[in-house]
C-alpha cells in the first residue's frame, strides 16, 4: 500500500470523526446495537472466514495460545455483540462537564469532555479486538482507524464489513469504522506515522510491536503493556482462598495479559501451601527456586532462570519464588513486574493497605483474581487495552481514557489588562 493510499484511509477516518464529535448519544446507541444485531444474523459469514484464519495458522504451525486468541467460536461473536450492547447501554462522556468555576473578573470556565478524534488501533491475531474497539470509538465520538495482522485479515474483513453497515444502517458514517488491509511491515509503519490523521495511537501486541511502537511512530500512543502479573500468598493468607485465586488467575485463560504468570509465597505457609496449589495447577508447567523446589521435589519444577521470572509466559506455565517477608516480596514484584496486574492474598490488612501503597501497577488485588482487570469486569462495557503507562490513561481503557478535553471559556466582553 501506497502512503497516498493510506492517508487517503486516514483522511476518511479524519472526516468522519468531525461527524461523530457531534453525533447524538442516541444515534451513536443505535449505530451500536445495529451492529450488534448484524454481527449476530452473519455469525456464519464471520466465522467461515475466522476458519480460514485458523486453518491457515495451524498448517503454518502457529503455537496453541496464539492460535486460541486468533479463534472465534459462536460464544465469542454472542459476547462481540453482547459488548456492543453494554457499550451503548453506559453513559455517553462526551460532552460531560468535569469541573467548573466563576473568575473574580467573572470568566465562567467549564472543563468539557470532548472526543480524542481518530483512534488507531494496531493489533495482533484477536479479531474480537475488531468489534471492541469500534464500539468504543464509535460511543466515544471517535473513528476507529483498524490496522491488524495478516494472520487475522479474513476474520477482520468480514467483521469490518458487518460494523460498518451497521453503523451506516442507523446513519453514521460508514467510516467511523475503517480497516486497513495491508499487512505488510512497512504499511504497519506508515500507519504509525499518519501524523496530523491519528490522534492516538494505541497497539494490542507482544514485545515486538510494542518496540517498533517506540521506534517508529511520529503520532502520539498509549502502551497497552505485557502482563507479568503476580500473586503474592501472605503468611496470613486464607490458604483455600489463595489456592482458588491463583488456580483461576492461570488456568481460566492464559494466553491473555491478566492471566497470573508468577507466584510469590511467603515461607511461613509455603510448605502447606505449596503441594496444594501445585496439585491443583495440574498440566501446568512449574519452574521455581531452590526453595520452592525443596517444597515440591526436582520432578515437579525446574529451576526458573531470570528469564523465567521476568517472562509473560501466555500459556500453561507459572514461575515460583519462596520470600522470607512482604518486603521481599514486594521488592520481587518491583524487579520482575511490567506495572499491569498484582494481586496480595492475605488476612491481615496491615500487609494489604502496604502491598496496595507500594507496589507501582495500573492495578492491585486484594483476595482477588488477576483476570478481573478487564473492562467488561470493571464495568466498562469493554476496553480497547490496558495501559502500563502514566499518562492520560492507565488500567482498563474505557471509553473515558478515549476522550481528552477543553477548556469552554464564557465572559461578556473582559480584555486582560
Amino acid at each position: 500500500m501506497s502512503v497516498e493510499t493510506l492517508r487517503t484511509l486516514g483522511e476518511r477516518s479524519k472526516a468522519a470523526s468531525r461527524t461523530l464529535a457531534l453525533a447524538r448519544g442516541a444515534a451513536k446507541d443505535d449505530a451500536l446495537w445495529a451492529a450488534a444485531d448484524m454481527l449476530a444474523a452473519r455469525s456464519d459469514e464471520v466465522l467461515a472466514a475466522n476458519d480460514h484464519d485458523v486453518v491457515a495458522a495451524v498448517a503454518a504451525g502457529t503455537s496453541a495460545t496464539v492460535v486460541d486468541r486468533l479463534r472465534l467460536t459462536e460464544r465469542r461473536i454472542a459476547a462481540m455483540a453482547a459488548g456492543l450492547r453494554s457499550v451503548a447501554a453506559l453513559s455517553d462522556p462526551v460532552g460531560e462537564t468535569i469541573s467548573g468555576w466563576v473568575r473574580p473578573n467573572g470568566l465562567e470556565i467549564r472543563q468539557v469532555r470532548v472526543p480524542l478524534g481518530v483512534v488507531g488501533i494496531i493489533y495482533e491475531n484477536r479479531p474480537n479486538v475488531t468489534s471492541d474497539a469500534a464500539g468504543l470509538c464509535v460511543k466515544s465520538g471517535n473513528a476507529a482507524l483498524l490496522r491488524g495482522s495478516s494472520a487475522a485479515i479474513s476474520s477482520n474483513r468480514a467483521l469490518a464489513s458487518v460494523l460498518r453497515e451497521g453503523v451506516a444502517k442507523a446513519g453514521l458514517p460508514r467510516d467511523a469504522i475503517l480497516l486497513v488491509e495491508e499487512t505488510s511491515r512497512e504499511s504497519a509503519i506508515q500507519f504509525m506515522q499518519l501524523r496530523g490523521l491519528i490522534d492516538c495511537l494505541i497497539p494490542r501486541g507482544g514485545p515486538s510491536l510494542i518496540q517498533a511502537i517506540a521506534d517508529n511512530a511520529t503520532v502520539p500512543f498509549v502502551i497497552d503493556g505485557e502482563g507479568n502479573c503476580h500473586v503474592y500468598v501472605d503468611a496470613a493468607a486464607d490458604l483455600a482462598v489463595a489456592c482458588s485465586i491463583v488456580v483461576n488467575g492461570k488456568t481460566q485463560r492464559p494466553s491473555v495479559c491478566n492471566a497470573t504468570e508468577s507466584l510469590v509465597v511467603h515461607e511461613a505457609i509455603a510448605g502447606a501451601f505449596l503441594p496444594v496449589v501445585a496439585a491443583a495447577l495440574e498440566g501446568v508447567e512449574l519452574v521455581g527456586d531452590q526453595r520452592a523446589r525443596d517444597v515440591l521435589g526436582e520432578d515437579r519444577v525446574g529451576l526458573a532462570t531470570e528469564a523465567d521470572y521476568g517472562r509473560e509466559f501466555l500459556g500453561l506455565k507459572l514461575s515460583i519464588r519462596v520470600v522470607d517477608s512482604l518486603d521481599a516480596a514486594i521488592a520481587h514484584v518491583h524487579r520482575y513486574g511490567t506495572g499491569h496486574s498484582e494481586a496480595i492474598v492475605t488476612g491481615n490488612g496491615a500487609a494489604a493497605t502496604r502491598f496496595c501503597q507500594e507496589v507501582d501497577a495500573a492495578a492491585v488485588l486484594v483476595n482477588a483474581s488477576t483476570r478481573f482487570v478487564d473492562g467488561e469486569e470493571f464495568g466498562f462495557g469493554a476496553e480497547i487495552g490496558i495501559s502500563t503507562q502514566k499518562l492520560h490513561a492507565r488500567g482498563p481503557m474505557g471509553l473515558r481514557q478515549l476522550t481528552t478535553t477543553k477548556y469552554v471559556v464564557v465572559g461578556d466582553g473582559q480584555i486582560r489588562t
